[in-house]
């Protein structure tokens, strides 16, 4: 009896650990109902041993486009920077977030 009651609260304790693992992965989807507005020009900086330049974007916040500046990314060796990008999808647009690749 003891047994089967310590496989049940085990069980319960796997699923809980589980389910929070999972969540705590999930990515948030960013959709605006209309385009953003064309790209700003930036002046990009002079070039950083070990950094990444990740130009500038708009990004939906509280109902419309804010301009988000162009930072420097810590450069991963080994990998290349996928900018983000908004794509059209049915009738709205998302954002897909830039990456290492």
């Amino acid at each position: 009896m003891k047994i089967r009651l310590f496989i049940a609260q085990a069980a319960i304790v796997v699923a809980g650990v589980a389910a929070v693992a999972g969540s705590a992965s999930a990515e948030v989807i960013i959709v605006a109902p209309n385009a953003p507005p064309p790209v700003r020009v930036e002046s990009v900086p002079p070039a950083r041993v070990g950094y990444v330049w990740d130009n500038g974007h708009w990004r939906w916040e509280h109902g419309r486009y804010v301009w988000n500046p162009g930072h420097w990314q810590v450069e991963r060796v080994g990998y290349h920077w996928v900018p983000g990008h908004w794509v059209a999808r049915g009738g709205a647009w998302r954002w897909m977030p830039g990456h290492w690749a």
